[in-house]
């Protein structure tokens, strides 16, 4: 069920995530679609319509999190808790592969989310190559 998230609150979290996807980094300028502004703690979890629980996503990443929470995030499966894009430094979570294609897990945390929200998937990779041939990617928001 969508929720109504103000005009001024669409804003600050549009230029705190820099029209990025908190979650891949996909910039909303390169794509056809719309972003999502998405509750990181879900509201069926007692999640609020506030700053600090809402983030910028793109709508596949928003799809595959869903509701989620928590993911696997080692070779044991155990569950981890997803990153938060507010409470976690993404560069202290994440890097890019040598082409700048694939992220890399570098936190058990990070290692799950990828898994879970498939940010690694083979549609992503492909326009990830086509972004860095342009010399649009990756994105620089340090």
């Amino acid at each position: 069920m969508s929720v109504y998230v103000s005009a001024e609150l669409r804003r600050r979290i549009r230029a705190h995530f820099r029209d990025h996807c908190a979650y891949c980094r996909t910039p909303e300028s390169l794509t056809v679609v719309i972003f999502e502004f998405e509750h990181i703690l879900p509201r069926s979890l007692g999640g609020a319509t506030s700053f600090e629980n809402l983030c910028l996503s793109c709508p596949t990443c928003n799809r595959y999190k869903s509701d989620r929470t928590f993911g696997a995030g080692d070779e044991q499966r155990r569950m981890t808790a997803l990153f938060h894009p507010h409470h976690d430094a993404w560069n202290d979570h994440f890097s890019w592969s040598d082409d700048a294609t694939e992220l890399i897990g570098l936190t058990p945390s990070a290692k799950a989310t990828i898994d879970t929200l498939r940010m690694n998937r083979t549609q992503l990779i492909r326009v990830r190559r086509l972004w860095v041939a342009m010399g649009e990617h990756p994105p620089n928001l340090t």
